[in-house]
């Protein structure tokens, strides 16, 4: 089964969006937009970027766990990952992402 993103909206009327993997899993989660548009351009901007390595910044988090974040080309953070247990794990949810990201369907539940 293919990635797909999950376009929602939060109960104060902002949208997100997941990046999922074949298998369900959540891959990338992005900000809060103030518009479904705003919304969607970020998913564009994930099609677009996602394929790209240097556009992984490969982070630790307070407690130690790695995790990652997806940039534009302007630099602007387009998503984040969750927290994984390993360097290994989280760069397989990056390549994850390269996989699924470019060619992934919309599942709009907004």
């Amino acid at each position: 089964m293919a990635g797909k993103f999950e376009l929602k909206k939060s109960k104060n009327d902002k949208f997100f969006f997941h990046l999922l993997a074949g298998n369900g899993q959540i891959i990338l989660s992005s900000e809060m937009y103030e518009s479904k548009a705003s919304a969607q351009n970020g998913m564009a901007s994930v099609k677009k970027n996602a394929s790209t390595d240097a556009r992984y910044e490969r982070l630790t988090g307070k407690d130690g766990s790695p995790y990652f974040v997806l940039k534009a080309g302007n630099h602007q953070v387009i998503g984040q990952s969750q927290m994984y247990a390993s360097e290994k794990a989280r760069d397989n949810g990056i390549e994850s992402c390269k996989t699924n990201g470019p060619g992934a369907g919309l599942d709009d539940q907004s």
